[in-house]
């Protein structure tokens, strides 16, 4: 039987004690696919917003998506830190050499979700051992999984094994579930937000969605 990702989610939102929040190191693409995921949990953890995308192809496009970003944080007044917002598209082009003419969605894909990932459990795991918080519950997600162009047990399966053996685990999800994408494209219409036509790297602007 296949993994119910967003089943998954469900139990263990469902665990939560409200009074004691676990926290979430939330990776985040882009204001619209923030939406609806933020929406989702922002009442079950102390969330930190990491926006580590160097696949991004230039510096203007990444600003551009970080700004509607904290315009998503600014209308739904959330008051969640975003702790990681640097630009570095060597990083990506560096991780990815070789693999330019793959098509969307196959290995060059594939290769992107593990580094921004990797990366940002890092982030995260620095961010906890900086602020004391070892003895807290922490969990990494991404909301990238709210795209229908993404598969969402590969997501899962890459984030569990970046966080495998470490004080951090992946929280399951498939946030394009429960009409999550509708709900993403209807909140941007309201919040007057900027939709990409592309995932964000130069070879996936000659796919645009």
């Amino acid at each position: 039987m296949d993994l119910n990702l967003n089943i998954k989610t469900k139990e263990i939102l469902k665990c939560i004690d409200l009074q004691n929040k676990p926290n979430l190191f939330l990776h985040i693409c882009c204001g619209p696919c923030s939406t609806s995921v933020l929406d989702k949990l922002n009442k079950y953890f102390n969330i930190y917003i990491i926006f580590y995308n160097p696949n991004i192809d230039t510096k203007e496009e990444f600003n551009k998506r970080l700004l509607y970003l904290e315009k998503v944080l600014f209308v739904n007044k959330y008051s969640f830190p975003i702790i990681y917002k640097k630009y570095n598209h060597n990083e990506f082009i560096t991780f990815t050499t070789g693999l330019e003419n793959e098509p969307e969605g196959g290995l060059r894909c594939e290769k992107c979700i593990m580094l921004r990932l990797n990366y940002s459990k890092d982030i995260a795991l620095n961010y906890i051992k900086e602020n004391n918080l070892q003895n807290h519950t922490n969990y990494l997600c991404t909301s990238l999984s709210v795209s229908p162009h993404k598969n969402a047990k590969l997501i899962y399966d890459i984030g569990c094994k970046v966080c495998e053996g470490k004080n951090i685990t992946y929280l399951p999800s498939d946030f394009k579930k429960e009409n999550g994408y509708l709900k993403s494209i209807v909140l941007s219409k309201e919040y007057g937000l900027y939709r990409q036509n592309y995932c964000g790297c130069e070879f996936s602007n000659m796919h645009k969605i």
